[in-house]
């Protein structure tokens, strides 16, 4: 994987923002508030950085009755982000 730099892309910039408060944000949540579609890419590659972000999966009951897993991410440290 090549990996954007986070100072030059926009993209990162705006999760990088998004998840800065140490709080678990929902994939759909990053991908809504981030305005992003990949998210897992954008967090391999903010980890690519130096972040710590961690995942917890959870599995939950979709309306339609089918089980679906659910991914919230945490960062608690910050990529190193040259100015």
């Amino acid at each position: 994987m090549h990996a954007a730099k986070v100072e030059s892309s926009p993209r990162l910039q705006r999760v990088l923002a998004l998840i800065s408060d140490g709080s678990e944000h929902s994939t759909r949540d990053i991908a809504q508030g981030a305005e992003v579609c990949a998210v897992s890419s954008c967090v391999a590659e903010l980890r690519a950085a130096g972040a710590v972000i961690h995942c917890r999966q959870v599995m939950r009951r979709h309306p339609d009755g089918t089980m679906r897993w659910l991914f919230y991410y945490r960062m608690t440290t910050p990529p190193e982000v040259k100015q």
